[in-house]
């Protein structure tokens, strides 16, 4: 049976949960959202879909029968059908804002509204411990090219492309910079609670990296180590590399945290050095459930199998040979003492026939 927390306790419950297990104790929201228009669809489509520590959690796609807000965590369908339907309409109000601004800015460029053109924007923030907001980011882009940006100060915008500008005035006019901020505080906010509450035995574990490291030779004869980590969570983590207890960070290459598909992330950082000077350099790990320093380790030399697979062939087939041998002699000699044993009446009278007369 599902148990509904009313909207009142989740503040309440808030103060039981143990934030700080996580860096800096926040938790980022981000919400991707994508208008597609096409001469092969007879209205734009819209993907929308919200991501709680990278975790995809919910999705849109307008152009699914009935168009939906649904989950995609296990946790996340313990919530209330009345939330599913609230948040339904949300959606389908901003894709009706997009189809609106779509429209402008084909109009500032001249063109047709059946070509193919893309809006995508990009929402985000982190909520701290006790519901505070931290790092909000809002980006607009059109057709690839156009964008408007929110600015750090969060009341003015930075545009770039002619129906981008325009966007931008309208904009700051209107103050949509504080009204993001207030949904955030709010509608951000409490989605966030909701996801500790409901989720917490999965969103507050700890995951322990599995680190190693690989070693390859690159064609110009020097080395390139590579440090891995796997299978961790939460996605915070780096990776360091040091040669000799110097930090290589501006000669390392290093990618973002990618999330593995099954809740957990991998992330690796690697480093090219000198043939033979491996063992100079060491990775460091530090994540919520791992302290680690790496070292290359060169393999151990392992004996030669072939050699012994191939004594021990013909040892089985020289101990064949023996036991053939002893099991003929036996048969052999066993035939000669049956002989003796038992003669045939000619034998006898053959053996008559030459006794030496006394």
């Amino acid at each position: 049976m599902k148990t509904f927390i009313p909207e009142a306790l989740l503040l309440l419950l808030l103060a039981n949960l143990t934030l700080t297990r996580h860096p800096k104790g926040s938790h980022s929201l981000s919400y991707l959202q994508t208008l597609l228009t096409s001469p092969d669809f007879l209205e734009p489509q819209l993907i929308y879909a919200v991501y709680f520590n990278d975790i995809h959690i919910e999705r849109f796609n307008s152009r699914e029968e009935p168009p939906r807000l649904m989950h995609c965590a296990p946790w996340v369908d313990q919530q209330e059908p009345e939330y599913w339907d609230q948040r339904t309409e949300e959606v389908l109000k901003l894709m009706a804002t997009y189809k609106y601004i779509l429209k402008k800015m084909l109009h500032i460029y001249n063109l047709i509204e059946t070509g193919n053109h893309t809006i995508q924007i990009l929402m985000a923030c982190d909520v701290l411990p006790g519901g505070n907001l931290s790092h909000i980011q809002y980006e607009f882009v059109f057709n690839g090219h156009d964008y408007v940006v929110l600015n750090e100060d969060l009341r003015t915008w930075t545009a770039v492309g002619k129906a981008a500008e325009v966007l931008r005035q309208n904009w700051e006019a209107s103050g949509l910079a504080k009204s993001l901020k207030t949904y955030l505080q709010h509608k951000g906010v409490k989605l966030v609670l909701r996801q500790l509450v409901y989720g917490k035995e999965i969103l507050l574990r700890t995951d322990t990296p599995k680190i190693h490291m690989t070693r390859k030779v690159r064609a110009d004869g020097k080395i390139t180590l590579r440090c891995w980590a796997l299978d961790f969570y939460p996605a915070d983590i780096t990776l360091t590399w040091q040669r000799d207890g110097s930090n290589q960070s501006l000669n390392m290459e290093v990618i973002e945290t990618r999330p593995s598909g099954d809740g957990t992330f991998q992330k690796w950082a690697a480093v090219v050095v000198p043939s033979g000077k491996e063992q100079n350099y060491t990775c460091q790990v530090n994540h919520e459930g791992l302290t680690l320093t790496l070292r290359w380790e060169p393999p151990q030399p392992s004996v030669p199998i072939m050699p012994i697979v191939t004594g021990l062939v013909l040892g089985a087939v020289l101990m064949g040979a023996v036991v053939t041998f002893l099991i003929w002699k036996r048969r052999t000699k066993g035939k000669e003492r049956a002989g003796s044993e038992f003669k045939s009446p000619w034998e006898y009278q053959v053996q008559l026939r030459v006794c030496p007369v006394t």
